[in-house]
């Protein structure tokens, strides 16, 4: 009898213990919340009417039921961090592109409001077929504080896809945070400037930064980087180390700088080397409604801004 007690004792003993081992190693597993994919590349927007949800940036499905074909939206980039629906949390607005199948890639503005229980995605704004993006950016004008900026260049009515957008576009957006839809703003709020009456030679011009396709950003380490137009078709630069001239020739928006000289004193660590490439690979301009002089780089590499 005695030994029977015993035994039930220690089977108990081993069933108490067994249980908070296990215990022990259940809550040790316990699955935790990946803050990591609360990211604006990983929320849901709505395309076309069509909600779509981006996974580390990307999304494919396919263009119609046993379709070989797939419909592949991507982020791009041009990230504009801003509170727009002011919770005290910073929401992010940013460019994504849609290739349907087809040869097109058409370019979209977005938004993503940064909320307790993740990002919320915004409906997309088109901005146009194998567009060239320049700038994204919100308004400067205290009485506009919420509206973002697109910059970007497009095409004649007609002209072929197989020439490069060359025309200047800009287009004011305001995001409505209860629908999740942008609306256009009218442009030409006092104290932004007016693209269409802006020009060349207007005054000389400061480099503020290049923006090259692959999202590397180059600015300028001294504000010794000017650019002066002449009416002689001539221009002058300044640069951290020698005076630039040379001349350049217009057509409609296209640009391009010949004939550069330089004089020759030699500076360690001069930016002049790629401020002068960045001249010599112009290929087309506009102005922005932020009163900015854009570049665009040939072979759609890039950008460079000046103020």
């Amino acid at each position: 009898m005695k030994n029977k007690i015993i035994f039930v004792v220690l089977s108990l003993v081993a069933i108490v213990v067994v249980g908070i081992l296990l215990q022990g190693h259940s809550s040790n597993n316990i699955p935790v919340p990946d803050n990591n994919t609360a990211s604006p590349k990983n929320a849901t927007y709505t395309v076309d009417g069509q909600a779509v949800t981006l996974v580390d940036g990307q999304a494919s499905v396919p263009a119609a039921p046993g379709s070989a074909s797939n419909i592949t939206t991507q982020y791009v980039g041009d990230e504009v961090s801003h509170d727009f629906d002011g919770d005290g949390r910073m929401d992010t607005a940013f460019i994504l592109t849609q290739n349907t199948g087809g040869s097109g890639t058409f370019y979209y503005v977005v938004a993503a409001l940064n909320t307790a229980n993740g990002y919320v995605g915004s409906d997309a704004v088109l901005l146009g077929d194998r567009i060239a993006p320049q700038t994204l950016e919100m308004s400067q004008n205290p009485s506009t504080p919420d509206v973002l900026v697109v910059n970007y260049s497009d095409r004649k009515p007609q002209e072929s896809f197989v020439v490069a957008p060359s025309v200047a576009k800009t287009i004011w957006l305001k995001l409505d945070t209860k629908t999740m839809q942008f609306g256009e703003v009218a442009q030409g709020f006092e104290g932004e400037a007016n693209p269409s009456k802006m020009s060349l030679g207007m005054k000389t011009w400061s480099w503020v930064q290049t923006i090259y396709s692959n999202d590397t950003k180059v600015t300028p380490k001294t504000n010794k980087f000017t650019l002066t137009f002449k009416a002689n078709k001539t221009f002058s630069a300044t640069t951290d180390c020698n005076g630039v001239g040379g001349e350049y020739i217009v057509s409609d928006e296209k640009i391009s700088f010949t004939n550069m000289l330089s004089t020759l004193m030699y500076c360690k660590g001069s930016q002049e080397q790629d401020f002068t490439k960045m001249l010599s690979e112009a290929q087309s301009y506009m102005f922005t409604a932020k009163g900015e002089l854009v570049f665009m780089l040939k072979y759609d590499s890039g950008s460079v801004i000046f103020k």
